[in-house]
């Protein structure tokens, strides 16, 4: 396979994992898969973290999406128990 084919595939799957956390979140089914709010939201969250406040809200939202993933694998490992 060629460099750029290995780079291409890559990139296409770092784009599908974003996709799904936008899917995960809940976001598709809030916003009725509207991609005006959706683009909105996620230029405000870019907007906020160049801000001034992007430190602290940085530090709520990797402690919030890290509480989050943990839950999930939490509740994988009881559902896999006999």
């Amino acid at each position: 396979m060629r460099a750029w084919q290995v780079e291409r595939r890559k990139r296409t799957r770092h784009l599908i994992e974003l996709g799904g956390l936008v899917v995960k979140a809940g976001i598709v089914e809030l916003t009725n898969d509207d991609r005006a709010i959706i683009y909105g939201a996620l230029l405000w969250i870019a907007a906020k973290l160049q801000s001034h406040e992007g430190e602290h809200a940085r530090d709520l939202w990797v402690a919030k999406g890290t509480q989050a993933f943990n839950a999930e694998r939490h509740d994988k490992r009881e559902g896999q128990r006999p």
